[in-house]
């Protein structure tokens, strides 16, 4: 059951600052893409989203998406213009994406976390990989039923993870 329990629930990424992960000795997070950073389809990021990654490399974190997106194309394209690093086709809840974006970047587990939209990837692999998972709403729920089905199963798994400040 702890396996799929967040660390930490914020509604969206934009609770979680920079400072806060500074505080807690996290010096790179890994983001899911799509319906975290931004609703699915969305190509390129906003200025919005410039701006918080900016505020998190003010305080040494380093944004790195980890995307289970199968078409490179989308998790390059988006990373290239957001100018951070990625892992595209990640196989989240699997770890080795996990362990291979904290090599390459030469932070330890202790100095990293995930922050995702879902419980049975982002939380899941986060735990599995013993980094800190921080959970948030889904940006968009529309144009996939599927997409409120997997979310409807996950509602225990929100309820039981702690609400507060995000890291």
């Amino acid at each position: 059951m702890a396996l799929f329990r967040a660390a930490y629930l914020a509604d969206d990424i934009y609770a979680v600052t920079g400072e806060a992960l500074e505080r807690r000795g996290i010096k790179l997070l890994l983001a899911d893409l799509d319906n975290t950073l931004v609703p699915y389809g969305v190509p390129l990021p906003d200025d919005r989203l410039r701006a918080w990654r900016d505020d998190l490399a003010a305080h040494g974190v380093t944004l790195f998406i980890l995307s289970n997106n199968r078409k490179e194309h989308r998790p390059r394209v988006f990373s290239e213009a957001l100018q951070v690093p990625y892992i595209g086709h990640a196989g989240k809840p699997k770890t080795p994406s996990f362990y291979k974006a904290m090599e390459q970047m030469g932070v330890t587990k202790e100095q990293t976390a995930i922050i995702g939209d879902q419980v049975f990837t982002d939380v899941l692999g986060g735990n599995l990989a013993g980094v800190a998972a921080i959970l948030v709403k889904p940006i968009r729920l529309a144009g996939n039923p599927g997409r409120y089905l997997r979310y409807a199963v996950e509602v225990p798994f929100r309820l039981l993870s702690r609400r507060g400040e995000a890291l």
